[in-house]
């Protein structure tokens, strides 16, 4: 069974201000893991005893695109692995390549090259989708479908954002199936609209069928469910705390 986690850029304001002990509340509210949006200058060995003391582990890192490039990637890598994880992901393509379909097929060639990089030292590579890789490029072809047909299957793996791919249009149900095995991670928020402007809030109380998705996560043997949410009403740790319970409550209700 894949485990839950959350994506600390759901709780940015708190980890800017308290990066440790963020993490620890975290820990306490039932999280198995995190999954990072940059260190705020954090030792690695500072860090990794945290998530020991907390019950952590990791769930992967977003890794700014030129972080991973060059030099860098070797800096990164080593960071990573001293903090025990072993899946690094790149959250966005810089907007240069995001442009039209020559952006997309060079920005699967360095894709490419990451990966390949990865796997040699060990991590497992993913990229993660917004909507904008489902917009039409002009010829029916979406920049979703360049990335993941240019790119080796053993090098480039998918952490699908299922509130993304519903936003741009596109069934994310559908898109797990057709992908199974490339599909390493799932981000799972809920999706409200209102007078047509949509935004992400607590699990439960959208319009995603978090159950399916779970269900078809499962099938297709993902190891991350990674809880994320972009806007608030209120306090966004009271927020994770809520989507933690009610994710728990779904998963408890379908493995009975």
């Amino acid at each position: 069974m894949g485990k839950i986690a959350i994506q600390l850029y759901s709780v940015r304001d708190h980890t800017s201000k308290d990066f440790i002990g963020t993490l620890r509340q975290l820990g306490d509210m039932g999280y198995e893991a995190v999954q990072f949006a940059g260190f705020f200058d954090t030792p690695a060995e500072e860090l990794k005893q945290v998530m020991d003391e907390s019950g952590l582990v990791a769930a992967g890192s977003h890794m700014p695109f030129d972080t991973l490039t060059g030099e860098q990637l070797d800096a990164s890598l080593a960071y990573n692995r001293t903090i025990g994880n072993d899946l690094i992901i790149c959250p966005i393509l810089p907007e240069e390549y995001r442009q039209d379909e020559a952006g997309y097929y060079r920005a699967a060639q360095e894709l490419n090259e990451i990966g390949r990089k990865c796997k040699e030292a060990g991590f497992t590579f993913a990229y993660h989708n917004h909507n904008m890789e489902f917009f039409d490029l002009g010829n029916g072809k979406r920049g979703f479908d360049i990335l993941f047909e240019e790119t080796d299957a053993e090098y480039v793996k998918m952490e699908l954002d299922c509130y993304w791919v519903t936003h741009g249009g596109y069934d994310p149900l559908q898109t797990i199936r057709a992908y199974d095995d490339l599909v390493v991670s799932l981000h799972i928020k809920d999706m409200l609209e209102h007078d047509g402007e949509k935004r992400s809030i607590e699990i439960g109380k959208g319009s995603l069928d978090i159950k399916t998705l779970w269900e078809t996560g499962e099938s297709v043997g993902v190891d991350w469910y990674v809880i994320e949410q972009e806007h608030f009403d209120g306090d966004p740790l009271d927020s994770a705390k809520v989507n933690v319970e009610n994710l728990k409550e779904v998963i408890a209700e379908k493995t009975k």
